[in-house]
């Protein structure tokens, strides 16, 4: 059974990553007029990364920002990011429309996501403690 606290931090977590998410899918619908999808894809996520560290931190996690978070949380994002890409031309690959690809890649990725900032942001506790 899952505490009450970590109910909350998914909720949360729900919160930052929905406006996160919001903003990388914003910045890349506007970009990828101009310039190639994996740019576009590349650059909205690095905008709403910077968002996401900020509130991850500090809303999500309710943590001070610190350098080993952050260099955890680059970590993690690391992966995330390649996980988004390699996805994301798959599923345009796929022949989903390339301005509908990033929803799927979302429904995969910001669920591992979750659960590796987690563990950043809190080592010594594991999804139900």
């Amino acid at each position: 059974m899952l505490k009450k606290k970590t109910i909350s931090e998914i909720l949360r977590f729900g919160v930052t990553g929905s406006v996160a998410t919001l903003v990388h899918y914003l910045v890349y619908y506007i970009l990828m007029t101009f310039i190639n999808t994996s740019v576009a894809f590349t650059i909205g996520y690095i905008v709403s990364f910077v968002l996401n560290y900020i509130m991850s931190a500090r809303f999500t996690f309710r943590k001070k920002t610190s350098a080993r978070n952050g260099i955890g949380f680059c970590g993690a994002h690391l992966i995330n990011y390649f996980l988004q890409i390699v996805l994301l031309n798959f599923f345009i690959h796929l022949n989903v429309p390339e301005r509908l690809a990033p929803l799927p890649v979302y429904c995969i990725s910001i669920p591992v996501n979750f659960l590796i900032v987690r563990f950043v942001f809190n080592p010594k506790r594991s999804l139900g403690r």
